[in-house]
């Protein structure tokens, strides 16, 4: 056990020392910055605007909290979008690109092996990921209730969905590289992370029609990518508690919309996450390197 603890620490170890030779974390870090200061520089103006409004005429709107919850919803989307980002940098040579280069034959010898390399080289990517992810998110929230003195019903379970959707990505990216060049996968993954959110822009339009069968393919189509699934139950946390004429237009929300998805998703996601490791690990396995 302590020699497989060991072997876990030092291929994680060196995934992440890879990860910033190669100025990966240098770059997501240069635009996380560029977005944060867009987004207070945005969130200012849109509560002053709010500030000197007449309300728009709607009886009961609360423009203050439509404001916070719309702009606080795109933030959870832009750092998902930023995560995925980064889980396609930091997974992108980790065994098509490194086996190509020769650089995996040597480590995935005994006594380390295969899965113990896969999984090291996980973990290491779904820390990265997190830790990000929840500090883009955290100082989103930070930036509104400064701006516009807005903070979210239930921003823990904002943050926890976040968390748990990019470690989805990050499992989707680590399976691909085991079938896929490094380019190749990256383009995959964007055009996963695009078909979630039409899944989610699908299920707006169908409950904006009542179409029930446009709602159900968004609800097979977002738990078939349970980080979309994962996105929309954060944004319900973020706005479950605002009523009357606001939390009608809220729970429309950003990219997709909020919705309750109830117990079962993160079992659901848990086993898909499972199933995503065993995969990759099989294709690993067979992989001729």
């Amino acid at each position: 056990m302590k020699l497989v603890l060991g072997d876990l620490q030092t291929i994680a170890g060196y995934a992440l020392r890879e990860a910033v030779r190669r100025k990966v974390l240098l770059v997501v870090v240069v635009l996380t910055i560029c977005f944060l200061a867009l987004y207070a520089f945005g969130t200012y103006q849109a509560f002053q605007e709010v500030a000197v409004g007449d309300g728009g005429g709607i009886s009961g709107l609360e423009e203050e909290v439509l404001t916070g919850s719309t702009l606080l919803g795109l933030a959870m989307f832009v750092t998902l979008f930023l995560g995925t980002v980064l889980a396609v940098f930091v997974t992108l040579n980790a065994v098509r690109g490194d086996a190509e280069r020769g650089l995996l034959q040597p480590l995935v010898v005994r006594p380390v092996g295969r899965t113990t390399l896969l999984l090291a080289r996980f973990l290491a990517a779904a820390a990265v990921c997190v830790v990000y992810v929840q500090i883009v998110y955290w100082s989103a929230v930070a930036l509104t209730q400064a701006t516009g003195s807005y903070y979210p019903g239930n921003a823990i379970a904002g943050a926890v969905s976040l968390a748990a959707a990019v470690t989805i990505i990050v499992a989707l990216a680590l399976l691909g590289t085991t079938l896929l060049s490094s380019t190749a996968n990256g383009i995959a993954i964007f055009m996963v992370f695009g078909a979630g959110l039409a899944a989610g822009l699908i299920g707006q339009i169908g409950t904006a029609l009542s179409s029930d069968t446009l709602e159900q393919i968004s609800a097979i189509a977002t738990w078939a990518l349970p980080f979309e699934a994962l996105y929309q139950d954060g944004l319900h946390a973020l706005t479950a508690d605002i009523e009357g004429v606001t939390g009608i237009i809220v729970q429309l929300g950003p990219f997709g919309g909020s919705q309750d998805a109830g117990p079962l998703l993160y079992p659901f996601a848990l086993a898909y996450l499972a199933a995503a490791g065993w995969l990759a690990d099989r294709m690993f396995r067979r992989a001729d390197l």
